[in-house]
Order: structure tokens, then sequence, then C-alpha cells
């Protein structure tokens, strides 16, 4: 018997907190959030075992948050829809504002860069003072990108420093919003002369906020 009456329809609301309870979890899903991913590429960039990237995919999956589609021998992996990442927006920045803890550990993890908010950055693209700068790699930056970006992957960026502009302010963006790659690449870039900030957030910042995108 139910411990009350409306115990079934918690217990249904509570498998998305169950699925949620997890960092490797959470993770998966900031990663997915970027693009369309088999199983191998997703562990590869979450940095996580390929056998408990499976695994967690299931419990994502039985929470119905992810889908995935079969090509050949690869299973590919996405969020099963808009509403997906808009939530994980929402729930991120909730616990921005609850949890000091997380606020400290953000800080600890990207130092204090003072960044270019998303809508900041929309309102500059047609600047030619504002050069945006995307560090993730080529096939993120294929998959959907800001507008007039240049692709510089992070590992390639100190070999061409020569070809960006000394004049004009680079916004450096990567992935998600606690990924530090952007932060590194800001210091690189203000190492070498560069006015440089990176993009609070990052890529799923300007995407979570329905900015356009180019492919």
């Amino acid at each position: 018997m139910p411990a009350f009456p409306e115990e079934p329809i918690y217990a249904q609301l509570a498998r998305i907190g169950k699925a949620l309870a997890s960092p490797v979890r959470l993770r998966l899903l900031d990663v997915l959030d970027q693009r369309e991913r088999t199983v191998e590429e997703l562990a590869q960039a979450a940095e996580i075992p390929l056998k408990n990237t499976s695994a967690q995919l299931q419990q994502l999956r039985a929470a119905n948050l992810v889908t995935s589609r079969r090509e050949g021998t690869h299973v590919h992996y996405r969020l099963a829809d808009e509403g997906v990442s808009r939530f994980l927006g929402e729930f991120q920045a909730f616990a921005d504002g609850r949890l000091a803890d997380l606020r400290e550990a953000v800080r600890a993890r990207l130092g204090s860069l003072e960044g270019v908010t998303a809508d900041e950055l929309a309102a500059r693209l047609s600047d030619p003072g504002t050069v945006v700068v995307d560090v993730r790699s080529a096939a993120d930056y294929a998959a959907g990108h800001v507008p007039g970006a240049i692709s510089v992957p992070a590992a390639e960026l100190r070999d061409r420093l020569a070809g960006l502009p000394r004049e004009a302010e680079i916004v450096a963006y990567c992935g998600g919003p606690y990924c530090v790659v952007s932060s590194e690449a800001v210091r690189l870039l203000r190492e070498h002369g560069f006015d440089a900030r990176p993009l609070d957030g990052g890529y799923l910042a300007w995407r979570r906020g329905e900015k356009p995108l180019e492919r």
C-alpha cells in the first residue's frame, strides 16, 4: 500500500531526480547537449570509461532524457528534445543561485576572468571590433557554432596566434558552462598581448539562450 495517496505520482517525479543524482550523468547530458555522439565519442569527450558511459546512458534513457539510434555497429545518442536542454540550463542556474559551494567550485575550476554574456555577444556580432573564436574540436564546430566564429581548436591556438587580429577584442568559447578550455585560451591570448575574454557559459549558454547558430 502507498504511504500516502499521491505516492505513485511522486514516485514518477522522483525518476527524473534519480536520473540527475549523479555527477557522471549530469556531465554526459551537458556533452550530449552540444551534439549527437556515439557511445565511444561520448566516453572520450566526457573523459569517462566506456563501460560506465554505457551503463549511465541506460539510466538516462529510462528517464526519457536521451534517445538513441543505431547506424551500422554504432549507437548514437542525443538529448530527447530541446525541453531537456532548457531544463538543464534552468537547473544549473537554480543550483548556482542556491549553492555557494557550487559557485566556489566553478571559480576554482574556471578562475575569475571577466567574461562576456551570450546577450552581450549577440549584440556585438556585427561589430568588426569583436572576433569570436571557437576553441572546440572541428567536429563540434561543424555541428553548430556562433555565427561568424573562427574555428581554432585549442591544441592549434598557439601555432595560429599570428593569424588573429590584434586590433579587435577576441571572445573565445568552448563547450559547456564548466569547460576550462576557453579560460586557458584567453590566458594564452593575453600572455601574447591580445585583448581577450571568455564567453560565459560557453557554447551551451549561447544555444540554450536560443541564439542563432551556423553550421
